[in-house]
Order: C-alpha cells, then sequence, then structure tokens
C-alpha cells in the first residue's frame, strides 16, 4: 500500500451512476472514503444516490459537448480529479445485420463510443496535471468476439476497446494508467431490459443461470484496479461467472 492509498484523498468522476454497474461503483468507492462525483442523466437517481452515499451528483449527458464542458468546469472548480471511471453505455436491439435498426447502432455508437470519447478527451489535461491520473473504461466480452443479433454492439464495444488501447499508449508517457474492464453476463436492473424492451424477454437472458454476476462485482473489481498503486496497470481485465465459460457457452440449469 502506497502513501497515495492512504493519506491522499482520491478523488473520481463515475459516469452511468445513475443504476447498475456505475451506481454499484459509485456507492464502493464512496464507501472506501474517496470523493465522487456521480454523473448521469436521470438527476432524480442521482439526488438519491447522493443522499445515501454523500457523492456529489452532476446530471449530464455525455454525448453533449455542451454538458462535458460543463462538467470540466464544475469539477475543476471542486478541485479536480485524479480518475476518470467510464462505465456508462449500453446496448440495443439484437436484430441481425440485415434488418439492423439505424436509429439502435447511432444510439449505441454515440453513448458506448462518442460518449466515451469526449470526457475522456475533455478530463485528459486534468489527469495529465495530476501526475498520477487513471482512465478506466468498462467495454464488454462483447468487444472480445461476435455474436450473431449482437452485430451493433460488438461494433461499439469493439470500437472502445480499440480506444481504450489507442489511450494507453498514448498516455504512458504523460504517466495517465489506462485500464480496461470487460464484463460477461451481468444481472442488472436495467441492460437486458433497455436493449430488449421486453421484461419477459429480459429475464429469460439470465434464465437458468444459477449465479450470473452482480453489479457489487464488477465494482469490486472496478475499485481494485484504480486503488491498486500508481504504478500497477492492469491493463485488461475479463470478468465472467463460472456458469458463462464464453460469449457462446453459458451453462443453465433449468
Amino acid at each position: 500500500m502506497t502513501l497515495q492509498n492512504t493519506q491522499t484523498p482520491r478523488t473520481a468522476l463515475v459516469t452511468g451512476a445513475s443504476t447498475g454497474i456505475g451506481e454499484a461503483t459509485a456507492r464502493r468507492l464512496s464507501a472506501e472514503g474517496w470523493k465522487v462525483f456521480a454523473v448521469a442523466r436521470r438527476a432524480d437517481r442521482l439526488e438519491a444516490l447522493a443522499q445515501e452515499t454523500g457523492v456529489v451528483p452532476l446530471a449530464a449527458d455525455i454525448s453533449e459537448d455542451a454538458d462535458v464542458a460543463r462538467l470540466v468546469t464544475t469539477v475543476t472548480e471542486a478541485g479536480g480529479i485524479d480518475t476518470l471511471i467510464n462505465i456508462a453505455g449500453g446496448a440495443r436491439g439484437v436484430d441481425p445485420i440485415a434488418t439492423a435498426n439505424d436509429a439502435d447502432w447511432e444510439w449505441m455508437f454515440r453513448v458506448n463510443v462518442l460518449g466515451t470519447l469526449k470526457l475522456t478527451r475533455g478530463f485528459l489535461p486534468m489527469l495529465r496535471a495530476h501526475g498520477e491520473g487513471t482512465v478506466l473504461n468498462l467495454t464488454s466480452t462483447a468487444a472480445l468476439s461476435s455474436y450473431e443479433g449482437g452485430g451493433g454492439y460488438n461494433a461499439a464495444k469493439f470500437a472502445e476497446r480499440a480506444m481504450t488501447q489507442a489511450l494507453r499508449l498514448e498516455e504512458a508517457e504523460h504517466n495517465v494508467r489506462v485500464v480496461e474492464v470487460l464484463p460477461g453476463m451481468v444481472k442488472t436492473e436495467e441492460f437486458s431490459l433497455n436493449r430488449l424492451g421486453d421484461a419477459s424477454k429480459a429475464e429469460n437472458v439470465y434464465r437458468g443461470v444459477e449465479k450470473p454476476l452482480t453489479a457489487a462485482d464488477v465494482a469490486d473489481v472496478v475499485a481494485y484496479a484504480v486503488n491498486a498503486p500508481h504504478h500497477v496497470n492492469l491493463d485488461e481485465i475479463v470478468i465472467r461467472p463460472v456458469a458463462q465459460a464464453a460469449n457462446h457457452k453459458v451453462i443453465r440449469r433449468d
């Protein structure tokens, strides 16, 4: 354990903090004594989270330039951050490419790729100036192998993964470490529901899987990565439930 971890307050901005893995991560880091700026579009959920945990709620759409500029200004005035955790993202639809929905693809690229790009670009000067900055991007095992009906999400997460790898190469000289966490099957409140638009279909995704990952499981891994001494870079961490040996192989015990 370094002096940085024991004596210097750590400060992070966490996106996607209104639900799922983002919310769990904000809760986890706040409980560990971090100052957390919690970012999401839904102000009511952020305010409730702030009341429970003490995080700083900042309602914003990270795909909008004006919102990103406002976030950078607000965080700068509040003392800045040393860690940026890009969790906001998601999937829409399971159409094959032959019948792909343009709006679904555009949404996935805007949220997963452009949102991550804009926020990272906005905060990089601050992270460089800190001297020991960290960027952690949450991608997905969908960025490792494609599957039928996943073309749009695969493409978006492959792109986000490529951006993360390039960022690591570009920022090493500035002592900014870049971490990628790639979860597999995680059962959260909204991911599959938002993707499929039907509660019964969403529940069927996890049918017979005894122990899919939870948001808290992934938050544990994120917290471990950003709490490690700064010279330790966990380049990429793949996390799946034991029941999911690969994207295409899931053990279901009906």
